[in-house]
């Protein structure tokens, strides 16, 4: 799911502080390029725990509905949290299978690896592509 949230990047002597208003959270970036980047992390990571917590992601709030301080910026950050899941979680799991002996014979003898030849089923399957 992609979502574009507002963030409100606040100068600092160095670098920006970053408000996320829809995740209530804090960030900062020595830069501006910095700090965005810093706020889309943050934004991926939180709604990371909150899918993998089964709570709802926060509505983008409407930008003409933000106010901020004269010396603050008001911008927008787009998030694909699933494109961000996948980049940014590479804990692997271990998954118990079954399958005929003899396939298992065949496998084994040439030398196949059951944990890629998986892998590259199950993107065939749900037409995930590498990127």
């Amino acid at each position: 799911m992609k979502n574009s949230y507002p963030i409100i990047l606040i100068p600092e002597k160095t670098g920006y502080t970053v408000f996320v208003p829809d995740f209530n959270i804090n960030t900062q970036g020595s830069d501006l390029t910095d700090a965005i980047e810093m706020a889309r992390d943050a934004i991926g990571l939180m709604g990371l725990d909150m899918e993998d917590d089964k709570k709802p992601l926060p509505s983008a709030a409407d930008i003409k509905n933000i106010r901020c301080k004269e010396n603050e910026i008001l911008s927008l950050v787009d998030v694909d949290f699933t494109e961000y899941r996948r980049k940014n979680e590479l804990r692997t799991v271990k998954k118990n299978c079954t399958l005929p002996s003899w396939l298992c014979y065949e496998a084994e003898k040439a030398n196949i690896n059951f944990s890629q030849v998986l892998q590259a089923a199950l993107k065939k399957e749900l037409n995930i592509t590498d990127r």
